[in-house]
């Protein structure tokens, strides 16, 4: 199969005008003719589904959570990205546009990119229009900070709370569409896998997770907005309910899966402390603005800090190893995040962490503090600040953070092209569970870029041009593709709880996680990838023998609910060893150790592997199919990064 990705032609600045300029338009009185489903209410989905309706879309939305307020979404803590230059810094659309393409390290679309830099100045208007305060200077102007991979400023926050504070401004709009009636809600429903009529995407099924009862709702087109699958390692930043089912059984019925191996690691999240840990939790990126990293120079005085001898602020300066302002210049503190987390193992490997586990490096902030005042601090931190003091019982300004790199984010996804349409028609990607503006690594502040970006201005032009296409015509909901997927995910159901074995779905669920991490996580070998893909064949075939899994399906069911998440991250983690398997280079986030540059930097292998690996799922227990979407670049040059 040939992947169009439909970039159109003409100047990066001329593409998305062009573009909507040619979709087909669907007039009001026929927009009222369309249903359009919504999986996910986070920052993409309620963005989407209040905006479709109030261009006057039917809109039928979904949730598992009780309120669209409880999305993961409202996690995101240091801000947003745009190039809005009100800082007078040089930054402008293209150097967003730039500073995005070499953070992904070169494996992203050119297109989609400049086309998210382009949209994000309109972002900051609309939600400042919908009231998302916005912390703001002295004089009343909007205020930005810095954030990694940049040397502007260019993100807008909202204190520590920045997430937060966007949603509910995207739950505003939504409310404002259910009272309406154009938007019909459905919280507590998961979707349990898609309807597909004639090639097309036309319905969901559904599980009321209250009730179990299930569910089929049909449509004209279906709109995944599920966020990432970062909680197949386990431990990760993400909330313990992020899951991968929705696009999962989507790629199972045909829409190809980019880049699964892509995994952005953050670097500044609060260490591990046992086994009794279900997640972790993050300190914003933000906090390296003012936060120095530094470990001590010798193993000697950091086996000291362990064992108690020594205290942070009894090692002089000289003593101290500030590794990435020493490293890199330029950036200093402000390096990506796949750079400042290679670099804090390398120095954990090297013996020189710190912590009682050692297994982590020193964020300092007593030099913001002397020289900007705890005041100012507190006013920019507090509640980052608060958070870390609740979690370790330590007084962040008065000793430095403990921080260590975490599974944080997915930059791989549904495959789509510059529509957000997946290989299945009316089966359209939005926000990060796609795989399409952040190449191998996605720059601080970008996410919520992109969600808002996709929800608020892509998705409504191009959804309705495939509208358009098809016609207004009502979705059969009688046809037989309805009734055979809703008996396929009750048989699914029956199977797992059928499943009485003596393990619980956690304890498979954190055996995954350990061997993803160690394999296919910071750093990757063949041979580690050869050993993980065995480990989790071994491990899938023990989880549908031994599993337990307790109740029925007629209540609510968490056992049941993890189980159906599990087995489907069992198998997500499959391709994610084999996409990382096949791709012999390092590039952002993926790094493999057998290709590096002398300095210990990731070596991109451009003649190679410049393309997205799509992969097509051709049943179970067979090998997935590779498809590659060459990447062209045209406008930026093609160079191993460097932040020296």
């Amino acid at each position: 199969m040939i992947l169009d990705s439909k970039i159109p032609e003409g100047s990066l600045a001329e593409k998305w005008s062009k573009h909507k300029f040619n979709l087909k338009l669907v007039n009001p009185a026929n927009k009222r003719k369309y249903t359009i489903i919504v999986v996910g209410t986070g920052l993409a989905g309620a963005s989407a589904a209040a905006s479709l309706a109030e261009l006057g879309y039917n809109v039928k939305a979904f949730c598992f959570q009780d309120s669209s307020r409880r999305a993961h979404s409202i996690a995101a803590q240091g801000g947003i990205n745009a190039a809005k230059n009100y800082r007078n810094d040089g930054d402008s659309v293209q150097r967003l546009f730039y500073d995005t393409i070499k953070g992904g390290d070169y494996r992203a679309r050119e297109g989609n990119v400049y086309r998210l830099a382009e949209v994000s100045v309109n972002i900051i208007d609309q939600c400042v229009a919908q009231g998302v305060p916005f912390a703001r200077e002295y004089g009343g102007l909007l205020d930005t900070r810095s954030f990694g991979g940049a040397q502007v400023s260019r993100t807008f926050y909202a204190k520590g709370q920045t997430g937060q504070q966007l949603l509910l401004g995207a739950y505003s709009v939504l409310s404002r569409q259910i009272n309406e009636g154009k938007v019909t809600m459905y919280d507590r429903h998961e979707m349990l896998d898609l309807v597909v009529v004639d090639g097309k995407a036309q319905g969901i099924v559904t599980r009321n997770l209250v009730s179990g009862e299930l569910e089929t709702h049909a449509g004209h087109a279906v709109l995944l907005c599920t966020g990432g699958y970062g909680n197949v390692f386990y431990l990760s930043t993400n909330a313990m309910g992020c899951n991968t089912t929705a696009i999962w059984r989507a790629h199972k019925k045909g829409a190809f899966f980019g880049n699964p191996c892509y995994t952005q690691i953050h670097p500044t999240c609060i260490p591990v402390t046992g086994d009794h840990q279900s997640k972790l939790t993050l300190m914003s990126e933000s906090l390296r603005n003012d936060g120095r990293v530094w470990v001590p120079k010798t193993k000697e005085m950091s086996a000291r800090l362990r064992k108690g001898e020594l205290k942070a602020k009894d090692i002089k300066e000289e003593d101290r190893d500030y590794f990435l302002e020493r490293k890199y210049p330029s950036f200093g503190n402000l390096v990506p995040r796949d750079v400042a987390s290679r670099n804090a193992k390398e120095a954990v490997d090297d013996g020189r962490g710190v912590g009682s586990s050692g297994v982590a490096v020193f964020l300092d902030f007593a030099d913001a503090i002397k020289r900007l005042g705890k005041d100012t601090i507190e006013a920019k931190y507090g509640n980052l600040f608060d958070m870390y003091y609740q979690i370790t019982d330590e007084n962040p300004y008065e000793q430095p953070m403990r921080i260590y790199p975490a599974v944080h984010y997915t930059m791989g996804g549904l495959w789509v092209d510059y529509n957000l349409q997946t290989t299945i028609p009316g089966l359209f990607a939005l926000g990060e569970c796609n795989f399409s503006d952040h190449g191998a690594n996605r720059l601080g502040a970008s996410a919520l870029m992109q969600g808002l970006a996709d929800g608020y201005f892509v998705i409504p032009a191009t959804v309705g041009d495939y509208l358009a296409n098809i016609g207004p015509k009502p979705v059969d909901e009688n046809h037989p593709a309805f009734a055979e997927t809703k008996k396929e995910v009750e048989d699914r159901i029956t199977k797992f709880l059928s499943l009485k074995g003596t393990k619980t779905v956690d304890e498979y669920h954190r055996e995954l996680g350990k061997i993803m991490w160690e394999y296919c996580g910071m750093a990757r070998t063949e041979e580690g990838l050869i050993k993980a893909k065995g480990l989790i064949h071994e491990l899938k075939e023990e989880f549908w023998k031994n599993v337990i899994v307790v109740g029925k399906n007629e209540e609510l069911n968490q056992s049941l609910e993890k189980a159906g998440r599990v087995a489907d991250f069992i198998e997500l983690g499959e391709l994610m060893v084999d996409d990382a398997l096949h791709r012999k280079e390092s590039c952002g986030g993926h790094f493999r150790v057998e290709s590096q540059t002398e300095e210990g930097e990731a070596k991109r292998d451009d003649e190679n592997f410049a393309y997205v690996a799509a992969w097509q799922y051709a049943g179970d227990n067979q090998p997935e199919v590779l498809h590659k979407e060459n990447l062209v670049f045209e406008n930026v040059k093609l160079t191993q990064r460097s932040y020296k």
